[in-house]
């Protein structure tokens, strides 16, 4: 007979791509591109649904006109104006809203931050083509940071109280001891 403690802690399996396994260990899982293009493209139309949704709604109260330049500008924000700090304003509710998403498509606090920075790089490319030119403004450099900031931390804190929520297991009767 073996004796358990005889036994390797971990044992090692082969899956099909090629990659190791630990077997085991709680979320282990294997590379898989699709998940994670399928996520990055989520992601992204969570961060540019809710800019439209947060813009839309700040505009209706505010009595101003939409544009695209309200997500691809970045002349629109400065501090002097009252409508640049309200597209500032829209900016950082939408890493609130980018947090969540990051929450519930990505549920993973460490990959948290690869998924915010992609978003935003994402964003980065599709202002650099709109403007036709790189982005020179400080204050939009700065909020960006501000966001990815947010976003990140506030998402990694989400998908960590999930995380670290107990998994109930239930084999029978409960037995006091």
């Amino acid at each position: 007979m073996i004796h358990p403690m005889s036994l390797p802690l971990h044992r090692k399996e082969s899956c099909s791509c090629g990659l190791k396994k630990m077997a085991g260990h709680f979320r282990s899982y294997v590379w898989d591109p699709t998940l994670i293009l399928l996520q990055i493209i989520t992601v992204q139309s969570v961060f540019y649904g809710g800019m439209g949704l947060w813009i839309f709604i700040i505009d209706f109260f505010a009595d101003e006109t939409r544009s695209l330049d309200q997500i691809f500008s970045y002349e629109l924000l400065d501090f002097r104006s009252s409508r640049g700090r309200l597209m500032m304003a829209a900016y950082v509710l939408n890493a609130l809203t980018g947090a969540l998403g990051l929450l519930f498509i990505v549920g993973r606090a460490k990959q948290c931050v690869d998924f915010t920075v992609t978003a935003h790089l994402f964003n980065f490319v599709g202002c650099w083509i709109y403007n036709q030119h790189f982005p020179t403004s400080l204050v939009w450099w700065l909020l960006n940071i501000v966001c990815i900031a947010l976003m990140a931390v506030i998402g990694e804190f989400l998908c960590m109280r999930q995380e670290m929520q107990s998994i109930p297991v239930s084999i029978g009767q409960k037995v006091d001891l």
